[in-house]
């Protein structure tokens, strides 16, 4: 198991969804420096820690344990949303006529 790769992959989501390093290891019942010595692969976690970053990261087990997204319908789903947090209302407005209008032309194209 890569503890540093899986630690990784925690400061990155958490970064993403703007949330400090002290935030999340208070939601997660654990010290800051246990937190950090995670994201830096310098301990082993136990699976409850583990699920409960996974619920307050609100992701998946696997996307946190693999680099590559489980392929199919829902993880791509899923990264859509993901790529939508970041957005403003309207950003995601702009980007949901965009869908509906790529999804029109691949209905005229079949």
């Amino acid at each position: 198991m890569d503890y540093y790769a899986i630690g990784q992959r925690i400061r990155r989501i958490r970064k993403a969804r703007g949330v400090s390093q002290e935030k999340l290891a208070e939601q997660v019942g654990i010290s800051t420096t246990h937190m950090s010595h995670i994201e830096t692969g310098n301990t082993k976690m136990s699976l409850p820690i583990f699920a409960s970053l996974a619920a307050a990261l609100d992701v998946r087990t696997d996307e946190l344990l693999y680099d590559e997204a489980p392929a199919g319908r829902s993880a791509a789903l899923t990264h859509i949303a993901e790529l939508l947090d970041g957005c403003t209302t309207p950003q995601v407005r702009v980007i949901e006529d965009i869908v509906e209008a790529a999804k029109e032309s691949f209905h005229a194209n079949l």
